[in-house]
């Protein structure tokens, strides 16, 4: 008897949550402006190019509008895919300039801190709160000119996708996160990705180049760009979380020398020894990072905080606090590279940068 024929796992990009809302919220700022919702709005994402999206609900009340977009993952197996991200404004009367984001179902409440965001408020990462406004900005600017708006962004359900999230672990309460820094989502968790990161690392191999640089994402390869200007553009590599796979290939071709850029969360699951960095696996190893502040001079109850904390992040803060995040990140990079080298002995060099949030490199350790 055949096999059945399996679904094809595809490579088609798709939408963040953060960039479908700003076009909800675009669409009811036209609304607002005019009268009436569009049924398609093209958008502006974060990484500078507009696309178009489809509005499937919009209405305008007295100086309020309502607009719904629904979320495209493309290909990638995203529990938000389909969500109706969705944005209400209103009209802040004699409040020129001011614009107020909040957020409403099913988006998320923070409840702690180590996220880069004000607790008691939404789960609307930075980036998406910048994009929304830029879009609400660039559509409503006569009217912002004597009011302001209130924009307030909600996903119907987003309490329960939540729950197969790691939202719950992280203090986020009530819902799912609105996230994305390019707009795009690609297709991280599946085969063709993976693929392209092995390739990415062949050709370099096959340029006959000596020197691989493997980053987690945009940020930290324009960090890793920055910092490497001699290198060709070939030998950087976003590997995302595929780790396992990016090192196979480096060894497998024999590349000598590798470069690993990562924000502190990624380089602590490096660190506990994943192979797959996905913030949906397993979740940072607070007790290794309490560990590790404790070897550089961090007192008991300040490592009984990090134990408890949710997020690598809460780490760095409070140890940036008494003067102890340098020591800190060194030390962990230094366990990046012991627990690599443990698992690929004697097959490269290693240097590992240590990124900010915003893309800055923090500290750079080397093997040697």
């Amino acid at each position: 008897m055949a096999k059945p024929a399996t679904k094809k796992r595809g490579s088609r990009t798709g939408f963040t949550t953060g960039a479908c809302s700003a076009a909800a919220a675009r669409a009811a700022a036209v609304g607002l402006a005019t009268g009436e919702v569009p049924n398609q709005i093209e958008c502006l994402l974060p990484n500078g190019n507009r696309v178009k999206f489809d509005v499937i609900e919009g209405y305008c009340r007295d100086d309020q509008a309502h607009a719904v977009v629904i979320k495209d993952a493309g290909d990638d197996p995203d529990i938000t895919d389909k969500a109706h991200l969705t944005a209400d404004l209103k009209i802040l009367p004699n409040q020129p300039g001011q614009i107020r984001l909040l957020g409403g179902e099913g988006v998320g409440t923070v409840t702690m801190s180590g996220l880069g965001l004000e607790v008691d408020g939404p789960a609307i990462n930075p980036v998406p709160q910048k994009n929304i406004r830029q879009n609400v900005t660039e559509t409503a600017a006569i009217l912002l000119e004597e009011h302001g708006i209130e924009i307030s962004i909600s996903v119907p359900g987003g309490e329960k996708m939540a729950q197969r999230t790691l939202n719950p672990r992280l203090g986020i309460t009530g819902g799912i996160s609105i996230l994305g820094t390019s707009g795009i989502v690609h297709p991280w968790s599946t085969a063709a990705f993976r693929t392209c990161v092995v390739q990415a690392i062949q050709v370099a191999a096959n340029q006959g180049q000596d020197t691989v640089v493997l980053t987690t994402g945009g940020r930290t390869e324009k960090c890793a760009i920055r910092e490497l200007p001699g290198l060709a553009p070939a030998c950087f590599v976003q590997m995302g979380d595929f780790l396992k796979p990016a090192f196979d290939t480096v060894v497998q071709h024999r590349i000598p020398h590798v470069v690993i850029g990562g924000m502190v969360g990624k380089l602590v699951k490096m660190a506990q020894g994943e192979t797959i960095t996905h913030a949906n696996r397993n979740p940072v190893n607070t007790g290794l990072v309490a560990e590790i502040a404790a070897s550089v001079g961090a007192d008991t109850t300040l490592c009984m905080e990090i134990r408890q904390a949710n997020t690598a992040r809460f780490a760095t803060e409070r140890l940036a606090e008494v003067g102890l995040q340098q020591p800190f990140l060194e030390a962990l990079a230094d366990r990046v590279i012991a627990t690599l080298k443990q698992r690929y002995p004697d097959r490269f060099s290693l240097r590992v940068l240590v990124c900010d949030f915003e893309g800055h490199k923090l500290i750079e350790v080397t093997d040697a």
